[in-house]
């Protein structure tokens, strides 16, 4: 590869080696490799990535491409997730996130904001790697947030980022099997969660990446539907007057879910986000 071409061609040729393995956005991935061997922003990449090519940064971008090939997440081949603008440290212990949580996440700050609630308490279950937590207490001027797992691996890696992104001192983290860790008498103006809901039938049709994920993370019993069930059963419980319930579904649970609360007086009112594909992603219950 001739000195001044390095760049472009290597591009190309790995852009396209990972569109050949099934990768729908090779050049994009191509490009985070890079900006993250080299620690550059993707400007800079075209504009000095060619000077600072050498064959060690070669070696290794070669590396994370074969490796990649295979379908294994570049998430975990990298250590790295961007989520709401932060880069999160991840690994195989913990659900890769996925742009849909951005949405529950921009609802929850907005209910914060127009009910004006002053330092609300905000519980997140399932906390993975720390996400949803860590970019409220970032984005939240005041506010305090029990952060459950039942993975302790998982656990330790959100306070991993919470100490690297900011947000630590907002954020008390428990072991806890859903609500199992808290007090009866704990409430909370907001309950967040991405909760399993694959069922074990639609697992088996995942894409390798996905795959990836603990199993855990992803799937539910009762036709993927179980993990929710807990969450609208026991909800109310921990939830102040006017407080929130706001959680992820599948693809095809929105009409399900809603019935699982029409019968449920403890909620006044259900209300459906979509997310950027029209899929109904993002369920928010208010509790009287």
């Amino acid at each position: 590869m001739e000195s001044g071409n390095r760049l472009p061609l290597l591009i190309a040729k790995s852009s396209q080696k990972l569109e050949d393995a099934g990768i729908d956005q090779g050049l994009a991935e191509v490009e985070i490799i890079l900006c993250n061997i080299l620690n550059v922003e993707r400007l800079q990449l075209y504009l000095d990535g060619e000077q600072l090519l050498n064959n060690d940064i070669l070696d290794k971008f070669n590396q994370i491409v074969e490796k990649r090939v295979t379908r294994y997440p570049l998430q975990y081949i990298l250590k790295e997730a961007w989520f709401y603008g932060r880069s999160f440290f991840v690994s195989p212990a913990v659900m890769v996130p996925t742009p849909e949580t951005e949405i529950l996440c921009e609802s929850a700050m907005r209910f914060i904001r127009c009910k004006d609630i002053a330092c609300p308490r905000i519980l997140d279950i399932g906390v993975g790697s720390g996400v949803i937590s860590v970019t409220l207490a970032n984005e939240l001027s005041d506010c305090s947030i029990v952060s459950l797992d039942i993975s302790n691996e998982a656990i330790d890696i959100a306070k991993k980022n919470a100490e690297k992104l900011g947000g630590r001192e907002k954020i008390e983290f428990r072991q806890s099997d859903f609500f199992s860790a808290l007090k009866s008498d704990e409430k909370f103006d907001l309950i967040l969660s991405n909760p399993p809901y694959i069922s074990h039938e639609e697992y088996t049709d995942l894409p390798p990446e996905v795959l990836a994920d603990p199993k855990v993370s992803l799937v539910a019993e009762n036709d993927g539907l179980s993990a929710i069930e807990s969450l609208v059963k026991d909800a109310p419980n921990f939830l102040n007057n006017d407080g929130r319930l706001m959680f992820e579904i599948g693809y095809n649970q929105a009409e399900r879910v809603s019935k699982l609360t029409e019968t449920d007086h403890r909620y006044k009112s259900i209300v459906q986000l979509k997310d950027l594909n029209d899929i109904d992603r993002v369920v928010i219950l208010a509790c009287d």
